[in-house]
């Protein structure tokens, strides 16, 4: 009996070790009807509610415009879509923030890690890849893994998957692996912040273009 009893207390711990993290449940960032829970920051694109989507248009000359959570996550699984116009770039901040600048800003400009947001055209493009937006950094996915793909539908809905748990952030579109990044320094500078959906500047003369998300939520990872 004593045997049997301190197997079963070994196993139990084996399992309580190798348990799987919990995460939260999930939880709409968007209720479909209006922009309640969201800011924008930088840019002045301008940002509705049509049927039951968030559609962010251009504004001539703007720079970059992000419509943002007014809550911070950090470890966590997002789900959204979207449908972008082909002749558009945008992207959807992850764990962001603002910073000062000698600008008048009222928030600060937004910086941070960005899912990419683009149409595939003729010769594929790099949707899904994680660049550095105002991190002075650029891509950060690596060069070699900058390989354009077709896996963004275009003119279509397209289902984002990002996963971020400490320095390792995961994407996938329609299902298919895009991302698989792990990044120290980003993470020590960026280990939580908001998410913020970004309408790309244009020059003058250029668009109006549009992008618009919906079905965005997001459940926490302990």
């Amino acid at each position: 009996m004593k045997t049997f009893r301190m197997m079963t207390l070994a196993f139990a711990a084996v399992a309580l070790i190798s348990a799987p993290v919990m995460a939260g449940e999930w939880v709409s960032l968007f209720n479909g009807k209006n922009l309640d829970g969201w800011i924008q920051k930088n840019g002045t694109a301008t940002y509705s509610v049509e049927d039951g989507t968030i559609v962010g248009v251009t504004s001539d000359g703007s720079p970059n415009s992000f419509l943002c959570t007014k809550k911070e996550y950090g470890d966590f699984e997002l789900e959204f879509e979207v449908k972008v116009h082909n002749s558009l770039n945008s992207g959807v901040q992850i764990r962001s923030q603002t910073k000062e600048t000698d600008k008048k800003d009222t928030f600060g400009r937004v910086n941070g890690p960005q899912v990419e947001i683009e149409a595939s055209g003729n010769n594929g493009a790099e949707a899904g890849y994680i660049y550095g937006e105002a991190t002075g950094r650029g891509w950060l996915t690596p060069q070699d893994q900058l390989v354009p793909h077709k896996k963004m539908k275009d003119g279509e809905w397209n289902k984002f998957r990002v996963v971020a748990n400490g320095p390792h952030i995961q994407t996938w579109i329609n299902g298919e692996m895009v991302a698989d990044l792990t990044d120290e320094a980003i993470y020590e500078t960026h280990p939580k912040g908001f998410i913020g959906l970004q309408v790309h500047g244009i020059k003058k003369g250029d668009g109006p273009f549009d992008v618009a998300w919906r079905n965005i939520r997001i459940k926490t990872i302990d």
